[in-house]
């Protein structure tokens, strides 16, 4: 089956709300005649006026984190509820750097998975290695427990509405990028580890990103790739760069 592709950026913790805005008017006639699915994850403060700023577009509205509860006594989080009030569709769970600066576990990020599955929310659910683990040779039994662990009580349709963006630690703002034979090795192997879980069918429909200093230069080559589904741009999103990776088809 044909898997359109998604296109998602990861702004991180950059732009402020009237930057934000700027952004968005300066990409809206780059990215409209699209064939891929184009994606904006950004800061809390920015849903709001992204999602005013994108209405009557081609573009979806992500989050960069959601909270695993409902409402109450948890000062600084964000609900599904709330994102899903402001107009988001999509929400990255489990970026590195939110397992390694703030300590997020497997079992924290099933949690998430779960609640936004429940709510409605589409995850973009993150994994990926270390230098050190690459080096090790432990990429892929690593990437697959990551997989297992984070879809734990996930059924095989909510898993096949999913996005698994694979992320080398070691490529993330390093300008380092994984060669297309081994973004795709990894790639392949989150397909055969969603077939392990599930089933081929639920395989066939899950899409898998690549996220990884992906930018003009490469992505072509990364795009082409059969089990590479998408992209999950962090710095090339912030400009014009972005849109050449949106249409890195014509």
């Amino acid at each position: 089956m044909a898997r359109r592709k998604i296109i998602a950026g990861n702004w991180k913790m950059n732009k402020t709300p009237s930057e934000a805005k700027a952004l968005v008017e300066l990409l809206a006639p780059l990215v409209k005649d699209a064939d891929a699915e184009v994606v904006y994850c950004v800061p809390a403060i920015d849903i709001v006026p992204v999602a005013e700023a994108i209405k009557g577009s081609n573009v979806q509205l992500g989050a960069e984190n959601i909270s695993d509860q409902d409402a109450g006594a948890f000062t600084g989080e964000i609900s599904a509820d709330m994102l899903l009030d402001a107009g988001v569709k999509y929400v990255i769970i489990g970026h590195s750097e939110r397992r390694q600066y703030y300590k997020e576990d497997d079992a924290f990020l099933n949690r998430k998975v779960l609640k936004a599955l429940e709510k409605g929310l589409t995850p973009i659910l993150c994994c990926g290695e270390t230098l050190e683990q690459r080096e090790a040779g432990v990429t892929l039994d690593w990437i697959r427990l990551q997989i297992k662990s984070d879809l734990q009580g996930v059924t095989a349709e909510q898993a096949a509405s999913m996005v698994i963006a694979y992320e080398p630690i070691w490529a993330i703002g390093t300008g380092k990028t994984a060669t297309s034979d081994q973004a795709e090795e990894v790639c392949k192997a989150i397909r055969d580890t969603i077939t392990d879980i599930y089933d081929s069918d639920t395989a066939e429909k899950i899409r898998i990103q690549y996220g990884g200093s992906m930018k003009p230069a490469n992505c072509k080559e990364l795009l082409a790739k059969p089990d590479i589904d998408g992209g999950l741009i962090g710095g090339a999103a912030l400009k014009a760069d972005f849109a050449e990776i949106v249409n890195y088809n014509k």
